[in-house]
C-alpha cells in the first residue's frame, strides 16, 4: 500500500478531508484525526486499536505492524505501508472513522452500502 491508497480508501466515506498533523499528511473526520502518514519510514499511525489487539497485530504480522516507547498508553498501533495488506487497513481505518462521523453521515453511508 502507498500513502495515496490509503487516501484514495478513506475518501469512500462522508466527513473524511486530507489534512495535517504534526506537519506530515493526514485524514479527519470532523477535526478528529483519522490515520496520519509517518513520510520518513513510510508507516501510518492508527488510531483506536486496543493494546490487545494491536499486540496481536504485532505478533501475528511483525513485518506490517509495531510500535514505539512514544505511543506507549495509548490505543495506537503503526503500520508499515509497503507491507500493510489493505483489507485490515480498511477496517482498522472505518472502525476509527464510525467512531469519529455523524450520525447522519453513518446512516446515510449504511444506507447506501
Amino acid at each position: 500500500m502507498t500513502w495515496q491508497d490509503v487516501v484514495d480508501l478513506a475518501q469512500q466515506w462522508p466527513e473524511v478531508i486530507e489534512a495535517t498533523s504534526y506537519g506530515e499528511p493526514s485524514l479527519k473526520v470532523r477535526k478528529r484525526l483519522l490515520a496520519r502518514h509517518r513520510t520518513a519510514d513510510d508507516s501510518i499511525v492508527l488510531l483506536d486499536v486496543p493494546h490487545d489487539e494491536r499486540d496481536h497485530l504485532i505478533e501475528i504480522l511483525p513485518d506490517v505492524f509495531f510500535r514505539e516507547a512514544h505511543y506507549d498508553g495509548y490505543n495506537i498501533v503503526l503500520a508499515k505501508l509497503a507491507n500493510a495488506p489493505p483489507e485490515t487497513i480498511a477496517r482498522l481505518l472505518e472502525r476509527r472513522w464510525r467512531g469519529s462521523a455523524s450520525k447522519r453521515a453513518l446512516s446515510e453511508y449504511d444506507a447506501a452500502h
